[in-house]
């Protein structure tokens, strides 16, 4: 008998997937027990059910890392709890490494792994095959080894997921198709499905493959697309043990799990074939697609090398599923930023049984508290743009992340796919001039310059890449002489309106209340104290603001102020990122070019750091902030479009005479960590005040100003802080930091390096992370520790600082 619909409930989720079950086995734990999850067919359908089910648990990102190991905690209770199988199985993951670059990854993994406190063993290939005997290890250089990870069947955690929200109250109807949902005044009111409409408060969508097409019918943006995915069963193979870890071996694109008696294997081919690119067909929940031994014939080539044994195996079963992908490989949580109380949980690209456990934790906290449990920046649907609407777009970045999925993941590395897109009015100009381009939020970035004669492409590399002594000449440029940036993809807002000022002092921890043409550099941050927002906050008026973000924070941002400006207020936000283009010029010499094209007073008096104005620069209206992430005297330009590559033309000719260069994204990086500047999303987060980040100067804790987070911070002031930023020098020249890296206190592990890169001035690798101990971390006590980082498996030794290591007067920005 069809089950009756209840005319309303405070959370529908959509989908019955792995995810969607977890999200209402989650809330319900919290007690919410108004939630009615719907399925469009039988759950498991869609790609849970056909899954192959490895359970790993390392990824870039300690947050994103500890997601999958709540994952693995639930899978091991799960059973007991509800009485239902769940197939788990923790017989640990085997990782190998065929060639030298390889193995260098795999140690950085393994150190990672330490980092997030994860166990993780750098094997011998002989210690590799004793634990997976039937592969020959002829090629192998070493391997890694993490006990923790393991296996599990997607449908027989899906039902006890499902059991378990039932227990707790959840009502969970099968049968029903969504056909509508409705959205009113920017929040979402209800779900209209084929038996009828159910109002709510909170609405999560978990549709897997379908969610960018439900996603449609509310306005929202969800950039995924299904890509087909094959693996093979085996027959029983002698020497199949059930203890088999799970394996991946990646220089061959392969992955295998034991699976009654016999293996699984799969993998992920450098060529991938999309599927429904004009839409899912009806009826396709538990369908397969025909098998495609044309296209898979390479992965079992690959295989047959490394187990001989499948070649005489029998195939029991090839599975080509389709599953959801995302353009970056990350999947996809969070709010939408189009309507309120819309959340999204999909796009797990072939890991969501790993994934959803955790997943759908953080779901279900992020719906009741109106935030995640902790910063999810990696996975958040906020890091998406408008680079993200167009499908053919996501399509052919997916299918470039699809096949990176098992090649080397090379430092600094950029997708090529979908490029160019955005474009700066001074793109051509740049690349005319040797420009290597990045890219971000579909911008067009210059990364570095190579000179006539030299090769105008990356070269990746574990050790000193190929742009390393270009980065040199641009930073000292910087440093010496002037360089000039092109950053016009900086996302940019205007706040306007009789209030403005009145919603940005709540929004902003420092004091942004100050005379028109003043600058502040400030944190927004969450009611937890921590940094949701890093940006420069101009005032132009009595109501009127400017703000500059990073590029790659544009929707991020805007949604973050967008929904706190306090209800009833006069203030609006406009971004207006792509009506000014910006030039930065930094260096000694930047006030001598910049007075060569303007007539406006540029001295220190008339034009000190930390202030703005309405400059004319070769016949262009410019916005000039005087404001550096560099370390050096400089302003950053702000001007219309159109004026753009004018402005430039000037700027380069008058510099001529004081050895002006071009100079891109990669030698901000180093400039930046000469001057200990902070990055958003690496050094500092929702996660990290400004307390434990050494931002205390940014904020206006001294003055009564109410503003949101002030609470929490006065809170942490009150006790010992549990971690504290510093920065780290290392003295070999050779030693290369990226980040993640191990930091070791007279000998114990205390946390790992949120960004790591080298000072050219210096001469030194620099990295920073936060020293953390439970009893309390203080500057003093970090500087008389003695330090090491581990990179890559091998111990330096560091030497700590908390003033920045260049400059640490502002004696030269000030100038």
């Amino acid at each position: 008998m069809m089950q009756d619909l209840p005319s309303s409930a405070r959370v529908v989720i959509i989908g019955g997937g792995i995810v969607g079950c977890s999200v209402a086995y989650h809330l319900g734990k919290m007690g919410w027990t108004d939630v009615l999850l719907l399925e469009r067919h039988r759950l498991s359908a869609g790609s849970t059910w056909h899954a192959a089910g490895l359970v790993g648990q390392l990824r870039t990102s300690a947050n994103i890392t500890q997601l999958l190991g709540y994952s693995v905690a639930l899978y091991e209770r799960l059973e007991a709890e509800t009485g239902l199988a769940t197939g788990w199985k923790r017989n640990g993951g085997l990782r190998l490494a065929c060639n030298p670059d390889r193995w260098i990854e795999v140690r950085r993994q393994a150190t990672t792994a330490k980092s997030f406190g994860l166990e993780m063993h750098l094997l011998t290939p002989k210690e590799a095959q004793e634990l997976w005997p039937l592969m020959t290890v002829d090629d192998v250089v070493g391997a890694a080894f993490l006990p923790t990870d393991g296996q599990a069947n997607p449908s027989d955690i899906t039902q006890a997921l499902a059991k378990g929200a039932r227990a707790a109250g959840v009502t969970i109807v099968e049968e029903v198709k969504v056909t509508g949902i409705s959205v009113e005044h920017g929040r979402v009111r209800a779900v209209t499905t084929d038996r009828g409409a159910v109002a709510c408060e909170r609405l999560v969508l978990c549709g897997g493959m379908w969610s960018r097409a439900l996603g449609r019918l509310a306005g929202v943006n969800i950039p995924l697309v299904p890509v087909r995915h094959q693996y093979v069963i085996t027959e029983r193979i002698e020497g199949v043990t059930p203890n088999l870890p799970t394996l991946r071996d990646p220089d061959r694109l392969t992955y295998w799990k034991e699976e009654v008696g016999g293996l699984v294997m799969g993998g992920y081919e450098p060529n991938p074939i999309p599927w429904a690119e004009d839409g899912i067909p009806e009826g396709f929940e538990f369908a397969l697609l025909d098998e495609d031994w044309d296209h898979f014939e390479p992965i079992m080539r690959l295989a047959l090398g490394r187990v001989p044994a499948l070649e005489r195996a029998g195939i029991k079963r090839m599975i080509n599923g389709p599953e959801s992908f995302t353009p970056d490989g990350n999947f996809i949580l969070g709010e939408a930023p189009e309507v309120r109380n819309f959340f999204v949980g999909c796009g797990f690209n072939a890991f969501g049984i790993a994934s959803a456990g955790g997943a759908g934790m953080a779901l279900a906290e992020w719906v009741a508290r109106g935030e995640p449990p902790f910063d999810l920046w990696p996975v958040d649907i906020r890091r998406f743009g408008r680079n993200h609407l167009d499908e053919g777009w996501v399509r052919a970045r997916t299918l470039e992340a699809y096949a990176k999925h098992y090649t080397l993941a090379w430092p600094g590395e950029e997708h090529r796919s979908g490029r160019p897109l955005r474009r700066s009015p001074l793109y051509d100009r740049l690349r005319a001039q040797g420009a290597v381009f990045g890219e971000k939020l579909g911008w067009e970035r210059p990364n570095w310059f190579a000179r006539p004669g030299e090769e105008a492409a990356d070269r990746y590399s574990f050790a000193r890449p190929n742009w390393f002594e270009a980065v040199g000449r641009e930073h000292a440029a910087c440093r010496e002489r002037v360089a000039l940036f092109d950053q016009s993809s900086f996302a940019k807002f205007l706040v306007v309106g009789r209030d403005a000022e009145k919603a940005l002092s709540w929004l902003c921890a420092n004091d942004v209340a100050k005379p028109p043409g003043r600058l502040t550099y400030t944190q927004m941050l969450n009611r937890k104290g921590g940094i949701e927002c890093d940006l420069t906050v101009a005032r132009l008026a009595p109501d009127r603001f400017y703000l500059v973000t990073g590029t790659g924070f544009a929707t991020h941002d805007a949604d973050w102020i967008a929904r706190n400006i306090p209800a009833g207020l006069d203030a609006h936000l406009v971004e207006v990122t792509s009506a000014h283009a910006t030039l930065s010029l930094f260096g000694p010499r930047a006030r001598d070019v910049l007075a060569v094209c303007s007539r406006d007073d540029l001295a220190n008096a008339a034009f000190p750091f930390g202030t703005c104005r309405t400059i004319t620069v070769a016949g262009a209206p410019v916005l000039a902030l005087r404001v550096t992430y560099v370390g050096e005297l400089g302003w950053e330009l702000h001007l219309p479009t159109e004026f753009a590559a004018t402005v430039y033309d000037a700027l380069m000719a008058a510099g001529r005479a004081h050895g002006i260069a071009n100079a891109g994204y990669r030698a901000i990086e180093s400039l930046r960590l000469e001057k200990g500047y902070r990055a958003w999303g690496s050094d500092i987060g929702p996660d990290h005040s400004p307390l434990v980040a050494g931002l205390g100067w940014a904020v206006k804790l001294g003055k009564d100003t109410p503003f949101l987070g002030r609470d929490a911070l006065l809170e942490q002031k009150r006790r010992p802080l549990p971690r504290l930023f510093a920065g780290f020098m290392v003295e070999d020249p050779n030693v290369v930091l990226l980040g993640r890296e191990t930091i070791y206190r007279d000998g114990r592990r205390c946390g790992w390096l949120t960004s790591g890169g080298f000072g050219y001035t210096l001469g030194k690798p620099l990295g920073y992370g936060y020293v953390r101990d439970p009893a309390g971390v203080d500057p003093a006590y970090v500087m008389a520790g003695s330090y090491e980082l581990e990179v890559a498996g091998f111990r330096v030794p560091a030497t700590p600082f908390l003033e920045p290591p260049y400059d640490p007067k502002l004696t030269r920005v000030k100038a």
